[in-house]
């Protein structure tokens, strides 16, 4: 590739329609056009905790990620090179043996609720977004994904909003939302923020060559 790619940032709280957004960005452009790398792969193992122990793990704290590798990641895929981005296990809170292959593509999207929240992955964003929904709306979506994907009992959910989730979203993910260049207000469903990214994405594109 002879440019650099641009990278967007995908920000917001758990469950305010991050997901969402980003398949309509992937419906307009494809794998050809964009490389993702999701925060939440670079969660630290904690296979050397106790189960009980890594349960109550603080998981919403910036902390507990590998954000120095998915620098390094981030900056390998600029330079135009592939990376093996970790894949965790969030059931049992470890990270697997295996790896996915991430290809150098004309769009990153680095995509968690706290990356717009740390200055080294913000000063690498040509384009940075912040994704919310109301307070009520996110707990449900969450409530709904731990049941379904992650096998977790409503009262165990429920207690890890109160204990971290819940402050940790004020004290971190909410006022990253004064770095975003656009706030998408209800998610996938506000078509005119998404037209509007994807019209610069294709402007950015056509610059690139790609389309």
């Amino acid at each position: 590739m002879s440019a650099r790619p641009i990278v967007v940032g995908l920000a917001g709280g758990s469950g305010s329609g991050k997901t969402t957004v980003l398949r309509r960005l992937m419906e307009r452009f494809g794998t050809e056009h964009i490389a993702v790398v999701d925060h939440d792969s670079y969660y630290l193992d904690l296979a050397h905790l106790a189960p009980d122990r890594r349960a109550k793990f603080n998981f919403d704290h910036p902390d507990a990620l590998e954000t120095e590798l998915l620098i390094a990641h981030l900056d390998a895929l600029l330079d135009g090179k592939s990376i093996e981005k970790p894949v965790y296990d969030f059931t049992r809170h470890v990270r697997s043996e295996a790896t996915t292959t991430i290809e150098p593509r004309p769009i990153v999207i680095v995509e968690g609720i706290l990356v717009l929240s740390d200055a080294r992955l913000r000063n690498r964003m040509q384009i940075k977004l912040f994704v919310e929904a109301a307070d009520d709306i996110r707990l449900i979506r969450r409530i709904r994904r731990d049941i379904h994907e992650r096998g977790r009992a409503v009262d165990d959910i429920l207690s890890q909003y109160e204990r971290t989730v819940r402050p940790m979203h004020r004290s971190y993910v909410e006022p990253s939302r004064h770095e975003a260049d656009i706030i998408i207000p209800r998610g996938g469903h506000n078509t005119v923020a998404i037209d509007l990214v994807v019209a610069r994405l294709a402007e950015w594109l056509r610059h690139y060559g790609s389309v």
